[in-house]
């Protein structure tokens, strides 16, 4: 049944694209469509002598054995800058992934004036057409890109097996399927009340202009919602990959055009981040930011659009997902074993560089000496280097200044007299970036390593005094401006109902006995407030509704014969 839902999504993929270019030939709708089932992708386990592991490391070896150029894609058409960059991979620093293009102000021109060319038959296009066209792409994503995304991912971003599995094919196809399932049940959201001869109606226009995606190295998967995302809902984006995730990104867009998206409605155009975004910002066209990163860049750029306010059509949308100074909790009445198990995976998976890390951890007194002695030799036993050896646990972070940020933090640490580190501290970039993971432990709650995001694999774990609980409870919210992801771990279940009430807007993803990361589209919408972005959870439909822009339509299927009403009559 799925098989043939995907069929047909294709064929009306294909039917959308011809019908773009050239003369639109508008067909009416004929019927209120249903949706194929909607559910999360499968993964995969990837165990010794599976199938799909050898495919994949057969994947892997054959991208490493070559180095693609990626060029600009603008309107369709390939663009060549003469200014060509590499991206390489973190843990083999002497081989080159992918070479490209970098755009300068004419080309970002090009980008934008071409978006906005395409923008009113794309907006035009009935909501079921792009549906088709994103369920395919989906479907690409999820099984003909499957393992060529993963070791773009893997090569490029250094990420192991699982971690790439859950990205780039997992939650890429999640967030193209589940965005479809949203913008069905987004349209139809109509007026509840019509007095007597009138007929209400609701509509969703994409924005006024064109949308700017800047999209991180961290995850392949936000790389294609921030462009995704609002190109279903009838937008043009202008979309900015990281440099340290050009390769992957640029697949991710072999899939888009695959699929069926027109030429011109996804520019995809690599370029100098600073220098990029300031000509974006002063273009009068600009409607929506769709962001993830650094919470120092996305202020920068909301102070941009802020200065540029008067130049523009209409207010920006401001859409960001940034930092977070994630925490773990334990309750004395805790399960260690558990805690522990969940702090190494919330920690130390993909080096650290999720915005969700653990980064921070308080244990009570009592439960410290057993809790102390599981951490150390967890994070000791971890396994790490290349991504293509499938028992490594860790690979490498992404690049030097990461590197150089991250060791900065471990030596503050090791010569702080308030601090000890008791796991990992060792790190070398001979090869490739590579860090232990480390752990310290801080006398002080205020530690510099307890308020500063690090974005790599270091946790820092403050010991409190079980009587002083609600103290610390206090600390967690007011040592750190973000509020991204945290977690209790208790067996006292009031304990938990209190805790969790108490930490009520620490986190704007809250797990109780369970790690800080790993949210899953459909299941939990994902995002924070404070200084971690604007909370409109990627994942769910609140994130569409940001790139539309509703018109109520009111018709009166009677006539007036006058103008006074009832009581402007003075005598009966």
């Amino acid at each position: 049944m799925l098989r043939a839902a995907n069929a047909h999504a294709a064929h009306a993929a294909r039917a959308a694209s011809r019908a773009y270019s050239g003369s639109a030939v508008r067909v009416p709708q004929l019927a209120t469509f249903r949706l194929p089932e909607i559910a999360n992708e499968p993964t995969r386990d990837y165990a010794p002598g599976s199938a799909e592991r050898e495919q994949l490391l057969a994947a892997v070896a054959e991208m490493q054995s070559q180095t693609r150029h990626i060029p600009l894609v603008i309107n369709g058409r390939e663009v060549r800058t003469g200014t060509v960059l590499e991206q390489r991979n973190p843990g083999n620093k002497a081989q080159v992934l992918c070479t490209y293009d970098s755009a300068g102000p004419a080309e970002v021109d090009a980008a934008i004036e071409g978006a906005l060319a395409a923008r009113s038959k794309w907006e035009a296009l009935p909501l079921y057409d792009r549906q088709a066209i994103f369920l395919r792409a989906a479907d690409l994503t999820a099984s003909k890109y499957r393992y060529k995304l993963m070791a773009a991912s893997m090569l490029g971003q250094g990420k192991n097996i699982w971690q790439a599995e859950i990205d780039a094919a997992t939650e890429a196809a999640d967030f193209l399927r589940f965005n479809v399932k949203y913008s069905a049940e987004i349209y139809a959201q109509q007026p509840p009340c019509n007095a007597p001869g009138i007929w209400n109606r609701s509509e969703y226009r994409a924005l006024e202009g064109f949308v700017y995606a800047v999209s991180p190295f961290n995850f392949t998967a936000i790389g294609v919602n921030l462009a995704a995302a609002p190109a279903l809902m009838g937008n043009v984006v202008v979309w900015k990959p990281s440099q340290g995730a050009v390769l992957s990104n640029a697949i991710a867009y072999d899939v888009m055009r695959e699929a069926g998206v027109p030429d011109g409605v996804m520019q995809f155009v690599p370029g100098d981040a600073a220098a990029m975004t300031k000509r974006v910002f002063e273009h009068p066209e600009f409607a929506a930011l769709h962001f993830t990163g650094s919470t120092h860049v996305f202020k920068s750029m909301w102070k941009q659009i802020a200065a540029n306010i008067d130049r523009y059509k209409s207010y920006p949308r401001i859409v960001g997902e940034t930092g977070g100074k994630n925490y773990h909790l334990v309750h004395p009445s805790a399960d260690v074993p558990n805690a522990v198990n969940n702090t190494i995976r919330g920690a130390f998976e993909f080096q650290g560089q999720k915005c969700s890390a653990c980064s921070r951890l308080y244990v009570p007194r009592s439960l410290w000496p057993e809790f102390r002695e599981r951490l150390a030799a967890g994070v000791e036993a971890i396994r790490q280097g290349p991504v293509d050896d499938p028992a490594n646990f860790m690979g490498p972070v992404i690049n030097q200044a990461a590197f150089d940020k991250i060791t900065n933090y471990i030596e503050y640490a090791r010569n702080s007299p308030d601090a000890e580190i008791i796991a990992g501290g060792r790190y070398s970039d001979a090869d490739g970036f590579y860090i232990r993971p480390t752990v310290v432990v801080t006398t002080r709650p205020d530690f510099k390593l307890m308020t500063e995001e690090i974005f790599g694999p270091v946790v820092t774990a403050y010991v409190y005094e079980d009587a002083d609980l609600d103290a610390t409870v206090d600390l967690i919210g007011a040592t750190s401006p973000y509020a991204l992801t945290g977690a209790i771990f208790a067996e006292d279940r009031q304990a938990a109902v209190d805790l969790s009430a108490r930490l009520l807007h620490t986190a704007g993803n809250f797990y109780i006995n369970d790690k800080c990361t790993g949210a899953v589209v459909g299941q939990q919408p994902f995002g924070g407030s404070r200084a971690s972005g604007t909370n409109d959870k990627p994942g769910s439909p609140a994130l569409l509704q940001r790139f539309i822009s509703p018109r109520s339509i009111k018709e009166n299927l009677g006539r007036i014969s006058g103008y006074t009403y009832p009581s402007n009559i003075t005598s009966n």
